[in-house]
């Protein structure tokens, strides 16, 4: 599972600007078999808190626990259990679509038999084979975003974290990344989505924490803050909980 524990993140000043506090003490847990979303406007700390729980970044003070192990203490444990999805992820466009994904097996200690299987197993799963061989500069958006999903995926991590995953995608593309989340869940993985759109959070997400300003103002199910609110739209709900407009 994911814990939080105190989370935060401050940015230091500099020549050019002002300390930056993108996450402040925030504590909040998601379960096995559970989507718990991160819904906010843009700057509300939703990638900032993300990139922690993956890593990426390390936080100023407080930690959390991923999968069992602590992200400041035990990092690389932490990374073998996480697969990370992002459409800010770039994908190395020499390789084919085959070699990146053997590629990130590979970084994650996986060889042989064990990465063959894995990476023929997600090829025929996402319907993959009529391009495993292309460059991934020569793919569409579609079948990137599936190599994206292959390389998250190929080392079948129990904590699967999506940071705004289907910003800049088309209707399809998107329609594919939210079953492919749901089909996370439905594996008992524990799954952590952040996103600025109120009718993905709607769909997807078992309980959701609404950030803003580096805070979590309000945390439950669609159904405890509809009810809370007396509101029955999210975006209703949400622009209540911040206290200004969208």
């Amino acid at each position: 599972m994911i814990e939080a524990l105190k989370l935060s993140k401050v940015f230091p000043a500099s020549k050019k600007s002002k300390e930056v506090r993108a996450v402040n003490a925030i504590s909040f847990y998601c379960k096995p078999g559970e989507i718990y979303g991160l819904l906010g406007a843009n700057g509300a700390g939703k990638t900032t808190t993300l990139r922690m729980l993956a890593t990426i970044l390390e936080p100023t003070s407080g930690t959390a626990k991923v999968a069992g192990y602590d992200i400041v203490e035990e990092p690389e444990k932490v990374r073998a259990n996480v697969g990370f999805l992002s459409t800010a992820t770039a994908l190395y466009g020499r390789l084919s679509a085959k070699e990146l994904v053997e590629y990130f097996g590979r970084l994650h200690g996986m060889d042989g038999d064990a990465l063959h299987k894995s990476v023929d197993g997600l090829f025929t799963a996402l319907d993959m084979n009529s391009f495993r061989d292309r460059r991934c500069e020569k793919l569409s958006t579609g079948m990137k975003q599936k190599v994206s999903i292959a390389r998250t995926l190929v080392h079948d991590p129990q904590v699967m974290v999506f940071d705004e995953p289907t910003v800049g995608l088309d209707v399809m593309a998107a329609r594919a990344i939210a079953r492919f989340i749901r089909e996370c869940r439905e594996r008992g993985k524990t799954v952590i989505f952040s996103t600025h759109v109120m009718s993905e959070a709607a769909k997807l997400c078992d309980r959701i924490g609404i950030i803003h300003g580096g805070n979590i103002l309000e945390e439950g199910t669609l159904e405890a803050l509809r009810a809370r609110h007396g509101k029955q739209d999210l975006e209703d709900i949400f622009v209540e909980a911040v206290g200004e407009e969208l």
